[in-house]
């Protein structure tokens, strides 16, 4: 795929960048060294490959999975400008 000057200028202006005629050329010049090298990309075979979220071999530390803190409303809204039945209350915004 190849970049004219019009369509990098297209693409400029979808993106709200302002960009001088002079700097479409260099520009559609960079664009397509892009493309070219996520083409290169696409051709890699990666059959087997694991998906990655790093490049260090990671693993999460768990935690059992308890109730510590809760059940409790009337502390949680005991410092709350205005409460009722242990919710918040807020004032209507919308009309």
């Amino acid at each position: 795929m190849s970049l004219d000057n019009a369509t990098v200028a297209k693409i400029a202006r979808l993106a709200r960048l302002r960009i001088d005629e002079a700097a479409l050329a260099p520009m559609a010049k960079e664009l397509n060294g892009i493309l070219d090298f996520v083409a290169q990309l696409e051709q890699v075979d990666v059959t087997g490959v694991a998906p990655m979220t790093s490049t260090v071999a990671m693993k999460l530390r768990w935690r059992a999975d308890e109730v510590t803190d809760g059940g409790n409303a009337e502390k949680v809204t005991q410092n709350a400008p205005n409460a009722e039945s242990g919710f918040f209350t807020v004032p209507k915004v919308i009309e």
